[in-house]
């Protein structure tokens, strides 16, 4: 079965929580909404090629767990009265140094990234700012590094509110799964390469800081996702060009038939040798799917009390 997925890109979470409410969509991620919608059932095996510098397969990437994180304030003078006010834009700031600060918790291998941007700092110069917003990941190889460390950073952020006086209001939502390759299907890859391009297939060890909603069907069946050539420059930067159309998109192609072929030849001998090896790391889609709304949370974090606050994270 051919799938295609639009919307890949966890981006514009602001955007897709306001589809998410009018009910138009559940999921953020391209592949996992299709899971939900069964547009996947029946499917035993997937893969997907994206374009790059070269030609090559690691073992997997990261997860990640998207945010939405809404700091409020009041809103005052700034010249006048700025006493009456709490600002904030000074509370985000303090959350972003908060993270900074944290940085050297996270252990190497686990891969963490977090990388907030401010998506509305104020509305006008002449008024304390009331309402800030900022959007982020959390990224993690596994799903225990993500939990541990979104708690990490959800304290960093309700720190920095409750150091100002403000509040927070943090939703955090289930973005991708960490990606696990399937070995069987990486080999596979491998040798369907073989004759399609010039250059030798790289098949790594290593393990991608990036993410892909690959990795929610990395979790209940056997997937690969490997990289083939055409494109130069930084990836995700304004220097990223298709440069080799024909390696980009027709070789790619056949490349991707070739792997059809080796999975379905003989019987799909392959295909079952793929399949028996392999152990999901749940056991069936809606198992999965109850894991991933597990990890939704959203409120405001802090409860002020007279003399007290209590922090949730």
């Amino acid at each position: 079965r051919l799938s295609v997925v639009p919307a890949e890109e966890l981006l514009e979470i602001g955007y897709r929580s306001e589809l998410r409410e009018k009910g138009i969509i559940k999921y953020f991620g391209g592949k996992c909404e299709f899971l939900h919608r069964g547009y996947f059932d029946g499917v035993d095996i997937a893969f997907m090629v994206h374009t790059a510098g070269g030609l090559a397969v690691e073992v997997g990437s990261n997860g990640c767990i998207a945010k939405n994180i809404i700091y409020k304030g009041v809103a005052a003078h700034a010249g006048g009265a700025p006493h009456h006010g709490i600002n904030a834009l000074y509370a985000a700031n303090c959350g972003i140094n908060a993270i900074n600060a944290i940085r050297e918790t996270f252990r190497d291998s686990d891969h963490v990234r977090v990388h907030p941007i401010i998506t509305h700092g104020g509305d006008i110069v002449n008024a304390i700012p009331e309402r800030v917003t900022l959007e982020s990941y959390v990224r993690g190889k596994s799903f225990e590094a993500l939990e541990k460390n979104n708690k990490k950073v959800n304290r960093a952020l309700g720190g920095a509110a409750l150091s100002v006086g403000a509040n927070v209001e943090i939703i955090d939502i289930p973005g991708y799964s960490p990606l696990n390759n399937d070995r069987g299907m990486m080999e596979i890859a491998r040798d369907a390469s073989v004759g399609v391009f010039e250059q030798e297939f790289y098949m790594g060890s290593g393990f991608g800081t990036g993410s892909t909603d690959m990795g929610d069907l990395s979790c209940i069946m056997p997937v690969v996702h490997p990289y083939c050539p055409g494109a130069k420059g930084a990836g995700h930067g304004n220097d990223y060009v298709i440069h080799d159309p024909d390696a980009a998109c027709v070789r790619c192609a056949k490349w991707q038939v070739g792997m059809l072929k080796l999975l379905l030849e003989n019987g799909a001998e392959r295909a079952k040798s793929v399949l028996e090896n392999f152990k999901p790391q749940f056991a069936t889609k809606e198992e999965f799917l109850a894991y991933k709304d597990s990890l939704e949370c959203s409120g405001d974090r802090i409860i002020y009390s007279e003399d007290k606050a209590e922090v949730r994270l």
